[in-house]
């Protein structure tokens, strides 16, 4: 009888035990099932935040002449390669896409036939202009500036910084440098590096 009742004690406790042992491995479950939950919900919201497209014409104007996004772009007078005067301000009122480069510039020669596309299809019916500054300073030889023309086929302006002060001015330090300047004269993007023509179109769409 006794060893009965030791048999029966032994069972029960061994049930209280495998009970709670269940109810604990089952809240466990649960919290670690919250804590997954709660870890993806955070993850898609950093996903979200993340790949948010920026809005369009961002840049809160600064009232300053600078190179800074949200500067006034600084003004300038060049001559073009084909012996035309430009002057940036006299663009205000279009959307402007001011390239800095040179013909020698590897990254230059990728990125100017999608330049020319996009300026093909979209110079009118984007009120957009290409200008196109040869760094002309860093030119070995001038003649380099019009056989690249002639070989991409440009038909955007290409002003001449014959004194290097405009590429001193734009900081264009790495070329191309491309500043993306709106209606109002205000820089809204500087890019550098090269520009495929969707990515150029993208962004001209943000300009106001």
């Amino acid at each position: 009888m006794f060893k009965k009742n030791i048999f029966a004690i032994i069972v029960i406790l061994g049930l209280a035990g495998y009970t709670f042992y269940d109810l604990q491995l089952k809240e466990d479950k649960k919290s670690a099932e919250a804590e997954k939950t709660a870890q993806q919900q955070e993850t898609s919201s950093e996903a979200s935040s993340e790949t948010q497209e920026p809005e369009q014409g961002t840049a809160e104007p600064s009232g300053e002449t600078g190179v800074n996004e949200g500067d006034i772009a600084p003004d300038f007078t060049m001559n073009t390669l084909d012996g035309k005067e430009v002057k940036l301000s006299d663009y205000k009122g279009k959307k402007v896409v001011l390239n800095l480069w040179a013909s020698w510039c590897p990254p230059c020669k990728a990125e100017m036939p999608h330049m020319q596309k996009y300026y093909e299809k979209n110079k009118d019916k984007m009120n957009v202009e290409i200008l196109a500054v040869n760094l002309t300073t860093m030119e070995k030889d001038q003649s380099n500036i019009q056989t690249f023309v002639d070989d991409y086929g440009l038909t955007f302006p290409i002003p001449l910084d014959e004194t290097g002060d405009i590429g001193v001015t734009y900081q264009a330090f790495s070329i191309p440098t491309t500043y993306m300047i709106d209606t109002t004269g205000v820089i809204q993007k500087k890019i550098v590096g090269p520009m495929n023509e969707e990515f150029l179109s993208d962004m001209v769409t943000r300009l106001k």
